[in-house]
């Protein structure tokens, strides 16, 4: 009788360890996915003249038509406007 408990505690044990390994593997499956996807995704999706340190200016000729020759002066010369 002895053995026979002990088959039944070894089975019960690994049918515990294969079951706890799906339930997780389920469960952090998607998870570890979606982060492993998120930074390349965050990184194609940012524009290169954003946060680079260099103003692009706006050359859309509706932009152009209202702004002052002040600014028109200062996105020509590369800088940041600082006049409306």
């Amino acid at each position: 009788m002895d053995s026979m408990r002990r088959i039944i505690v070894g089975v019960a044990i690994g049918a515990s360890l294969l079951t706890g390994g799906v339930i997780g593997a389920t469960i952090a499956g998607p998870l570890v996915a979606s982060a492993a996807a998120s930074p390349s995704a965050t990184a194609t999706a940012a524009s290169p003249g954003t946060g680079s340190g260099t103003f692009v200016p706006n050359e859309n000729a509706q932009h152009e038509a209202g702004e002052s020759a002040a600014r028109e002066a200062q996105e020509n010369a590369g800088q940041f406007p600082t006049v409306p």
